[in-house]
């Protein structure tokens, strides 16, 4: 019978011991869960409402895809490009009939365009007038080597730049006063070969106020077309444009052929 006390009261002990050392025993719940095995059963979080951009943000966006935007706002641009053409490169890489690549033009560096610009990117055919006027074209005579040149550059650039057409043709000739044709491409007699940056310190040298990072060679395969230089939006001054110039040639070595 003591052995029996004895026995019972070890047990009674080593039960108190547990209880004293490690706590109760947690009760069962019914919606206990083991990671993603009742993932379904748990309270859905609440989904925070996704922010919507303010409206420039959208715009910017839009310009940083560095494409080009149909229908775009008319003067919603951050500078411009004046592009000359080297007539003998783009009538040599050139497909069709072009009134400047008659034999005997003689024609060298030619307006192609000036036109509105994004940082990334441009804008084309916004709304306005889709044809200039005869008044209007007159103001283009002598910049472009036709008109059906002026007329496309007008319905595809220059209704972006938020002016009439007589006020764009009048900053296209702005624009082309302000650049200095160096004597390298002033009546060439017989092709050259040269590197872009050959091109590019010849402009430099002639337009003082023209430096490295404001402009780009175009060339077509190994074919020199002509130069892309960067303008502010008041045509007042030459300015930078990255994205202008990471798309220029990329040819070693350019041939320029003679006017014809």
């Amino acid at each position: 019978m003591l052995r029996s006390f004895l026995t019972a009261r070890a047990v009674a002990f080593a039960g108190l011991f547990a209880v004293l050392a490690f706590g109760p025993p947690a009760a069962a719940k019914d919606d206990d869960c083991i990671l993603d095995n009742c993932a379904d059963r748990l309270p859905p979080k609440p989904q925070a409402e996704k922010a919507q951009p303010a409206p420039e943000a959208r715009t910017d966006a839009a310009r940083s895809d560095g494409g080009f935007r149909s229908g775009a706002p008319a003067k919603d641009f951050d500078f411009y490009v004046l592009a000359l053409s080297w007539s003998p490169g783009f009538c040599d890489s050139v497909e069709g009939s072009h009134d400047q690549c008659e034999p005997g033009k003689g024609l060298g560096f030619v307006v192609h365009g000036l036109w509105p610009q994004y940082e990334r990117g441009f804008p084309s055919d916004c709304a306005g007038p889709r044809s200039p006027s005869r008044i209007a074209l007159e103001r283009a005579e002598g910049l472009f080597p036709d008109a059906r040149l002026a007329r496309y550059e007008w319905r595809k650039h220059g209704t972006c730049s938020g002016k009439s057409p007589s006020d764009y043709f009048g900053d296209v000739a702005r624009a082309r006063e302000a650049v200095t044709i160096p004597s390298l491409f002033v009546r060439p007699t017989r092709e050259q070969s040269f590197t872009p940056i050959d091109v590019e310190r010849a402009f430099y040298d002639a337009n003082p106020r023209l430096r490295p990072g404001m402009m780009a060679v175009s060339c077509r395969r190994n074919v020199f077309e002509g130069v892309r230089i960067c303008l502010s939006k008041d045509l007042r001054e030459f300015r930078a444009c990255p994205d202008v110039v990471q798309h220029g040639c990329r040819q070693r070595e350019i041939t320029a052929p003679a006017p014809l």
